[in-house]
């Protein structure tokens, strides 16, 4: 007793041979199916480079369409072949021809000789089965799929639409639960001849005909009827992502599929060539007699999966986009933005860099340039100065710059005058950290020596800028550290709101501050503000200031004489 070994093939026929012969080395004969949209001088040549070969037979040929009745009719015609060709046969498995054999055939022979009445096919009910794609999982069973999902996918939707809002429904022949599975099944001659000569073969063919991804059901749901014994799993090794595509083995995966212990893999890459010269060996001496076990490897492939969707934090790669919010952390690492401090103190970059040891940057989206530490021209993964290349793409500036400085934090300042893309994307990143004096870009505009209605004008511009930056971030959407006050309040005691933002963002240390960064001279600063006011403009967000501060050390007022009678 042997093992017949069906095989579909439509690319690589070159490797196809090599595996064909592989198969008939060890006495198993092969029965091959070659798609009818192969061309006919490609096949012939294939059938004649393997005409030497007694245990090679090729069975009428269809063409075979993903998610269509021709791969369920290739399989037909093939197995019927085998069965009438090969009477020796006991199992047949079905493979591809990018499936590789990973263990000496002799052992699966073996295997199978030790469980004749076992068929091995993965059969599960709709509602049992977790890896449909699409949506469609009773429904491929209750609807009609007349239209190549992947030719007309227009049609295809337009009509299970059509079918859904109409009622149309299929009525399922009696006598069959629809079960799925993988395509990739071995079951023994008893039932997969039951299988072919049902006397309602007639009628499951053409109900199946219509089901959508028939090959993952047609097996799986007649084999309930005839077999004695399923064992539902598949003896070949067949990972899929999480779109539903199958994964695909290449050279660096050789000590991956030996540790898998499985008898047969797809999908193997037909350059590919360590991996079918490690495979397509004499193994006599190396029996392991083991059980496959895919799980070997499940924890590999989930980790693939995982990265493949969710990526490392802060770093965005093709499968993130366009998809907005699929990032796995908006950013790698905590980073801290100031605004309005910079306006407000002198030198206020080298004394917070001295205080925390940090790397400390200007307005990074200055309109300019973008103001690196120490003017620097470029910093860490070539990150240029220009602002035209950073307005470019700002959000991946941002993310890339905390990318390649990640072990260090970065600060910067951030003003209404700078690009503002980059507002919601700090916002909602829990790695941020933003402080905010509200109004303090007024003191540039105080300390300049414009025209008066040219302040006014960029007064309110600003103004305005800010204040819808101010609502993005207290919106209900914003996860980052947050914290704003506005100049007033700020000036009357700047130390406390100093010492939490360097506790938080500096090294651990006892002690308090014991020096604050110098503040620019507000002299008059207050009756600029009310001449903002007396021309039409409204300063509102830097709070309550007087238009003269209150005199320091002022004499108390003398009291009046009064006579006592």
């Amino acid at each position: 007793m042997t093992v017949g070994i069906v095989m579909l093939v439509h690319t690589a026929l070159d490797r196809a041979e090599q595996v064909a012969r592989h198969w008939t080395a060890a006495g198993c004969p092969v029965v091959i199916h070659v798609d009818h949209n192969v061309a006919s001088s490609t096949h012939n040549a294939f059938r004649d480079a393997v005409s030497d070969d007694p245990l090679i037979r090729f069975s009428k040929r269809h063409k075979c369409e993903w998610g269509t009745w021709g791969i369920v009719a290739a399989s037909q015609s093939a197995s019927e072949l085998m069965l009438a060709d090969f009477p020796e046969v006991r199992h047949v498995y079905l493979a591809s021809g990018s499936c590789l054999p990973l263990r000496p055939v002799q052992e699966l022979i073996d295997y199978l000789a030790a469980r004749p009445r076992t068929d091995f096919i993965e059969s599960a009910t709709t509602a049992d089965v977790p890896w449909t794609v699409g949506g469609l999982d009773q429904e491929r069973f209750t609807m009609r799929f007349p239209f190549s999902w992947k030719r007309n996918r227009m049609m295809f939707d337009w009509y299970v639409d059509f079918q859904r809002r109409v009622g149309l429904k299929r009525r399922i022949p009696a006598g069959l639960v629809p079960h799925m599975g993988s395509q990739w099944w071995c079951l023994t001659r008893q039932t997969l001849s039951g299988i072919l000569q049902d006397p309602e073969r007639e009628t499951y063919d053409r109900y199946f005909r219509r089901v959508w991804i028939p090959d993952e059901s047609y097996y799986q749901t007649l084999a309930r009827l005839y077999s004695s014994n399923i064992e539902s799993r598949s003896l070949t090794l067949s990972k899929f992502d999480f779109q539903g595509k199958p994964h695909i083995f290449y050279d660096d995966h050789l000590q991956l599929l030996r540790r898998s212990d499985c008898f047969v893999a797809r999908k193997i890459w037909p350059h590919a060539t360590r991996l079918y010269q490690a495979f397509l060996t004499d193994g006599g001496t190396t029996l392991k007699k083991t059980e496959p076990n895919p799980g070997k490897i499940d924890r590999i492939f989930a980790k693939a999966v995982e990265r493949r969707t969710r990526g490392r934090a802060g770093l965005y790669m093709q499968s993130r986009f366009p998809n907005e919010d699929w990032e796995n952390g908006v950013t790698c690492g905590p980073y801290s933005v100031f605004q309005g401090f910079t306006e407000l103190f002198e030198n206020f970059e080298p004394w917070l860099a001295k205080t925390t040891g940090n790397r400390v940057h200007g307005h990074l989206f200055g309109p300019g340039r973008v103001e690196f530490l120490g003017g620097q021209q470029m910093i860490n993964g070539g990150l240029s100065d220009s602002a035209e290349k950073r307005d470019y793409e700002p959000k991946a500036f941002l993310a890339s710059l905390i990318w390649n400085t990640r072990g260090e934090r970065q600060c910067f300042q951030f003003g209404p005058a700078d690009n503002q893309e980059v507002a919601w994307m700090m916002a909602k990143d829990p790695n941020a950290q933003i402080s905010v004096i509200s109004g303090a870009w007024a003191v540039t505009l105080f300390k300049s020596n414009q025209n008066f209605a040219d302040l006014r004008a960029e007064a309110a511009n600003l103004q305005r800028i800010e204040h819808k930056t101010l609502d993005v971030l207290r919106s209900v959407y914003s996860k980052a550290r947050i914290r704003i006050w506005t100049m007033a309040e700020f000036i009357e005691a700047p130390m406390e709101p100093l010492q939490s933002i360097i506790d938080e963002i500096g090294p651990v240390h006892d002690r308090r501050l014991s020096e604050a960064p110098k503040m620019v001279e507000l002299d008059g600063f207050g009756q600029f503000l009310q001449n903002l006011k007396n021309q039409g403009m409204h300063p509102y967000l830097m709070g309550d200031f007087p238009v003269e501060p209150a005199p320091m050390n002022q004499p108390k007022s003398p009291r009046k004489p009064y006579l006592v009678q």
